[in-house]
């Protein structure tokens, strides 16, 4: 991690994959970010994909870099520690990143009462306050009947709109810190899910193209959409995908396969322009059926080596595990990795932050915390707690530490 936001303290109060995906970004910038969870873990704590022993690799993928405290805030004592936490006097504290439902002295005018710049950064389902998560919420985007072929809406998996959330989440943080740094202004932002799937396709233009052209994209598989991309399938059984954004693209698919003459001769024949995406895109059929054949008769080996330094935009379909086991971006060998020693888990690649920044040189990614690691340190170091006050808070149930105690 680095340490651009080394001076910033975010109390989490999170679960799934937004909220903490937006706090491990800050962590992964030097923030020191603590995540509450009840003592035994979350709802989240033990989601798929886990270890043999039950241990969630997702877990822990998404809270590198964190501190965990383990505390009870169903009961008021829990509550009253999490707002001190929250409040804690000193630059850069006051802030809380939560998705969870505002318990009593962890709303925003209970916190605003007890720290004026407090910033809260809230995620909800949908504005009114509605619960909805990233599969409702895709489900009613559009893109899962315009996914694959005209069978039936298809629900993909990656949950894009949570991830974009949690980048969104991010940046209010920054923006709102910035405020209160320029003003002494804190703030309440609330982010809704739904929001950031509705804006994301209005900005790509789906809304306008309903209300200004009266119609709205087909379901043409994986063909791209407005201009030319395609998948096909190679001589050794695997798939690759082409696409020709541009002109220069477009030239070099053609001299790479040594398809440029024939390729040529399908802009008069239908009467399109090549050179523009659209006429690229309306030709597709055509275009495809001449590259089609050219793949099925070359291995992916073949096909790399042709493309290889002609600026052709291409990549291959791959599982997984192909992924892991074969593509050299996936390795140690790409400085967004390390092999890191992952507490009840094992040494495996971890990623760090994706940004590359001057002024802060790369360091390797650090672990997920144990769930409780630090409890003590974080009530003695931050509120001041004695020793007898903690032990007395582990009897009583209210904190625990890594031991589950």
């Amino acid at each position: 991690m680095n340490r651009l936001l080394a001076d910033l303290r975010i109390v989490e109060m999170s679960a799934f994959v937004a909220a903490p995906l937006g706090g491990m970004t800050m962590a992964q910038m030097g923030a020191d970010v603590i995540r509450i969870d009840p003592p035994g873990g979350g709802i989240d704590f033990n989601r798929w994909p886990v270890t043999p022993d039950g241990v969630s690799l997702y877990w822990a993928g998404l809270n590198k870099g964190k501190r965990s405290l383990a505390l009870a805030i169903d009961k008021p004592e829990g509550r009253e520690i999490a707002q001190a936490l929250v409040t804690a006097p000193g630059p850069g504290g006051g802030i809380l990143l939560t998705n969870l439902p505002p318990l009593p002295g962890l709303d925003w005018a209970s916190l605003k009462a007890q720290r004026a710049d407090t910033i809260v950064l809230r995620l909800v389902g949908n504005r009114d306050g509605s619960t909805a998560v990233d599969y409702t919420v895709n489900a009613a985007s559009g893109f899962p009947m315009v996914t694959g072929s005209e069978t039936g809406p298809v629900n993909h998996v990656l949950p894009a709109w949570d991830i974009a959330a949690g980048l969104y989440l991010a940046t209010g943080l920054l923006a709102a810190e910035r405020h209160r740094s320029r003003s002494g202004e804190g703030q309440e932002a609330c982010l809704a899910l739904a929001d950031v799937m509705l804006a994301t396709v209005a900005n790509l233009g789906y809304v306008g193209d309903i209300q200004i052209n009266g119609h709205a994209r087909p379901a043409i598989g994986n063909d791209l959409y407005g201009s030319f991309g395609r998948d096909f399938a190679t001589a050794d059984g695997r798939r690759v995908m082409i696409v020709a954004l541009t002109p220069r693209q477009w030239r070099g698919l053609g001299r790479a396969t040594g398809l440029a003459d024939r390729l040529a001769m399908i802009g008069p024949m239908l009467g399109v322009d090549l050179d523009s995406e659209a006429g690229r895109y309306q030709a597709r059929d055509v275009i495809a059926a001449l590259l089609g054949r050219w793949c099925a008769e070359r291995n992916l080996d073949e096909i790399r080596q042709a493309f290889a330094g002609t600026g052709v935009l291409w990549g291959v379909f791959q599982s997984f595990e192909q992924l892991v086991r074969e593509d050299r971006r996936c390795s140690p060998a790409n400085p967004l990795f390390a092999e890191i020693e992952q507490p009840g888990i094992g040494r495996y690649l971890m990623p760090g932050l994706p940004l590359d920044f001057d002024a802060a040189p790369r360091l390797p990614p650090a672990p997920a915390p144990r769930l409780g690691e630090h409890t003590d340190r974080v009530l003695a170091e931050i509120l001041g707690l004695s020793a007898a006050a903690i032990g007395r808070l582990h009897d009583a149930r209210i904190v625990a530490g890594p031991d589950g105690r």
